[in-house]
């Protein structure tokens, strides 16, 4: 195995400051892999240069997601789905990232940062509970909320995230089509910074997600971006209220 490459200029970049050659994928691989895929690291090696970032994309994104959620990878891509070819970057974002919300953004006036997470589990039952009854075939993948407490008059927010298998054929972008849904005139998914369908406002979001969120009823608002990322919010009920819904 040739663990460097002589005079490999970046092909990418002419000024690329890269000049005197290129570690080898396999070299790259195997470091990553004993840092575990160290998201931070894969970021910054990103930023060196174009060469980098598109191994990162193709091969080391596409490792940590596996690493991170491997049986979740594996249903994605089952049955001839390739919805994340070419999404590793997004997805493995999506995997430690809460999005927050701005002022003025897709939560109108809610401000909370966005902020890493060190661990997050997605769950594929819970999403049923937020899909329309029309569309309960499709396959979506939730995560727990990432709560923050406290925010004033809004009260305690849960903010969730998740994705669609195979978005692109699914039951639930064939009824926003249908319904000639708009997109988000102005803010685009934080992911992948494509488009974005408002499923509280198309009436898509059943009640069934309140209470699997654990949150007030006709709280809960997301959307999902034309590659099936989802981003919501939803006002969380006080504990002991929560468990009485979880209960019924």
């Amino acid at each position: 195995m040739v663990l460097v490459v002589k005079q490999h200029r970046c092909t990418h970049s002419v000024s690329c400051v890269c000049i005197k050659g290129h570690l080898s994928e396999d070299a790259l691989f195997l470091v990553f892999r004993h840092m575990n895929w160290n998201p931070r690291l894969i970021a910054i090696l990103s930023c060196v240069c174009k060469w980098f970032d598109e191994v990162a994309k193709q091969v080391l994104w596409k490792e940590f997601c596996h690493a991170r959620a491997s049986k979740m990878m594996l249903d994605l891509h089952s049955g001839g789905s390739h919805i994340v070819d070419g999404n590793w970057k997004a997805l493995g974002k999506l995997l430690i990232y809460c999005n927050g919300c701005t002022k003025g953004g897709l939560f109108n006036n809610i401000h909370v940062p966005g902020h890493f997470v060190f661990r997050t589990r997605f769950s594929r039952t819970a999403g049923r509970s937020f899909l329309p009854l029309p569309c309960k075939s499709d396959v979506l993948y939730v995560s727990d909320p990432c709560e923050h407490l406290d925010q004033g008059e809004e009260g305690d927010l849960g903010f969730f995230r998740g994705i669609f298998k195979s978005f692109a054929t699914s039951r639930v972008k064939k009824m926003l089509i249908e319904k000639r849904a708009r997109f988000h005139p102005r803010e685009l998914c934080s992911y992948c910074k494509s488009k974005l369908w408002n499923m509280f406002q198309e009436n898509m979001i059943p009640r069934s997600a309140s209470a699997r969120l654990g949150a007030y009823d006709d709280s809960v608002e997301y959307f999902v971006c034309l590659n099936g990322h989802v981003i919501g919010l939803g006002t969380l009920l006080p504990l002991s209220d929560s468990e009485e819904a979880a209960d019924e």
